[in-house]
């Protein structure tokens, strides 16, 4: 990141966005090392009552500082209007609800295709396996190729190829073609899920971003619950092509909504106004004709490579995926065998099984809206305590709330399959531990992205591979385990995992300040 001219300075200094109230003119100083605000000694400085300084923008509230400081340009993503990048947000979490989507669609039509292929619902489950491990692994490219190529044009490119698998899927004839088609799938249309925090950390301003997580979030939560319960209606009356042929449509439609409303977010705030690199129009924004005019402006390919590494061994970083992948994993254990358990337990046929799925899409619902003022509501009573200042790991508080939810979730949902309990009580335990992953995955997410702001897209791909990672392992012995040793002492141990692993949770809360001080700063190219 390179220092300004006191020119320059004054050219970001002149207008006001459109959430703005006010600006005068602020003395010269170094406004790249502070693009977003936030020295980690002091973490951020959110009221500006607290800690007064000449031109600083607020929002319309009068006081809460606009982190980070937006141009005048009107190109700027943080000038856009509500409208304009509220359609973004919603393009970019619809498309981030697919691959989920299409992955658990895979769970309902097991059966039926165990039956056409003469295998059993365990060896087609390894498809699952392979599409789920593609969803977190494929995001680490994606971003290290926005890095390079620019937000848009990988967002457009990688849709047009999951339209293209997604087709494969619903047209394979045989389990390998399948399988295949399962595996590319799973890679491309990743895109939005593993990146979906860089466009909202492109447009939004520190103190909207955790509403505007628990938006992405939700779609992304629900969606492999959706899938089942949709898919299996159809495939109780129709051949198991038909759900991925609907997937197909969905996946199309995306695509569609991305070349309408998307549009290329990166913003260079260090280059002055005068100097910004033509956009060129939408469809060389992109198809990415107008980025690749503009690339030397931007990571070189070992820079863009070379952030996902730096990233990942920043402490912080680390132990929250650790954590996430420790109390994530079960969530993609329970989806995608869910049926094998219910169908000889409760007798349930397809439509029953469908039916349950109900349940953790109400979860995620109450998720959502828990967590649309659980988040803001910490933040603003740390803020007001604290002399107006923000820490990021006060985002880490939310854990607490989702912490009990999880335990008791897994551990009642083992003693529900093993009991034979009601399958109401199954429902409910399942529903439990579902609302606490939509909780904690917002916190995880906006703690990672206000410790490490600019590395936005890093911090979400490694977050989602950590999920799915730990999702790809179990799905190959969750029910060998349960099997073996029954469903109260596999998902009992679960639930302990759970409760180890919150004392990584604890532990960045007392030291997590002093390991991002002792890690120091990215020091990327761009930011």
């Amino acid at each position: 990141m390179s220092n300004k001219s006191d020119t320059e300075v004054a050219n970001l200094e002149k207008g006001i966005g459109h959430d703005h109230a006010s600006t005068v003119a602020v003395p010269p100083k170094d406004r790249a090392a502070r693009l977003h605000e936030f020295r980690e000694d002091e973490g951020y400085i959110v009221d500006a009552d607290v800690a007064p300084e000449p031109g600083v923008k607020v929002a319309k509230d009068g006081h809460t500082r606009l982190i980070p400081e937006p141009s005048d340009d009107p190109h700027d993503p943080l000038n856009w209007s509500w409208t304009r990048k509220h359609l973004i947000l919603f393009t970019i979490a619809f498309t981030a609800f697919l691959p989920d989507y299409g992955s658990a669609t895979g769970a309902i039509t097991l059966l039926p295709q165990s039956e056409e292929w003469g295998m059993t619902p365990d060896e087609v489950n390894h498809s699952q396996a392979g599409n789920v491990f593609m969803l977190g692994s494929g995001g680490i490219f994606i971003v290290a190729a926005s890095a390079y190529f620019g937000r848009l044009p990988v967002l457009f490119w990688f849709l047009v190829l999951a339209t293209g698998t997604a087709a494969w899927c619903a047209a394979a004839t045989g389990f390998k073609s399948f399988m295949a088609a399962r595996i590319l799938n799973g890679f491309f249309s990743t895109v939005s899920q593993s990146g979906g925090l860089m466009f909202i950390q492109d447009m939004f301003f520190f103190h909207e971003r955790a509403r505007k997580i628990n938006i992405w979030a939700s779609f992304i939560i629900m969606s492999p619950y959706l899938g089942p319960l949709l898919g299996a209606f159809m495939v109780n009356s129709k051949p198991w092509p038909t759900p991925f042929w609907v997937y197909t449509a969905l996946t199309a439609l995306g695509l569609i909504l991305t070349v309408l409303f998307a549009q290329e977010t990166y913003y260079d705030r260090t280059i002055p106004q005068s100097q910004q690199p033509p956009r060129g129009n939408h469809l060389t924004r992109l198809t990415g004709i107008a980025q690749w005019r503009s690339r030397h402006l931007r990571n070189t390919f070992g820079q863009a490579c070379w952030r996902q590494v730096s990233v990942i061994l920043k402490p912080t970083v680390f132990i929250a995926c650790l954590y996430y992948m420790l109390t994530f994993a079960w969530a993609v254990g329970i989806n995608t065998t869910l049926s094998i358990f219910l169908t000889p337990l409760y007798g349930f046929h397809l439509k029953q099984v469908g039916f349950f799925y109900f349940t953790p899409i109400v979860a995620v619902a109450l998720g959502e809206i828990t967590g649309h003022w659980l988040h803001d509501l910490l933040a603003r009573h740390y803020i007001r305590s604290h002399g107006g200042h923000f820490e990021p790991e006060v985002r880490l508080r939310a854990t607490f709330v989702s912490i009990p939810c999880v335990v008791a979730g897994l551990v009642l949902v083992g003693q529900c399959l093993e009991n034979g309990w009601h399958y109401m009580a199954t429902a409910v335990s399942w529903g439990l531990y579902v609302f606490g992953t939509m909780v904690m995955t917002v916190g995880l997410n906006s703690y990672c992205l206000d410790s490490y702001p600019e590395a936005s897209g890093e911090v979400s791909a490694w977050l989602n591979f950590s999920r799915t990672l730990g999702g790809f392992i179990i799905s190959y012995f969750q029910v060998t385990w349960a099997n073996a040793e029954g469903t109260r002492v596999s998902f009992g141990v679960q639930g302990g995992i759970c409760l180890a692993a919150f004392g990584l949770i604890i532990a960045l809360m007392i030291w997590g300040k002093r390991l991002r001080l002792w890690a120091g700063p990215l020091n990327f190219a761009t930011t």
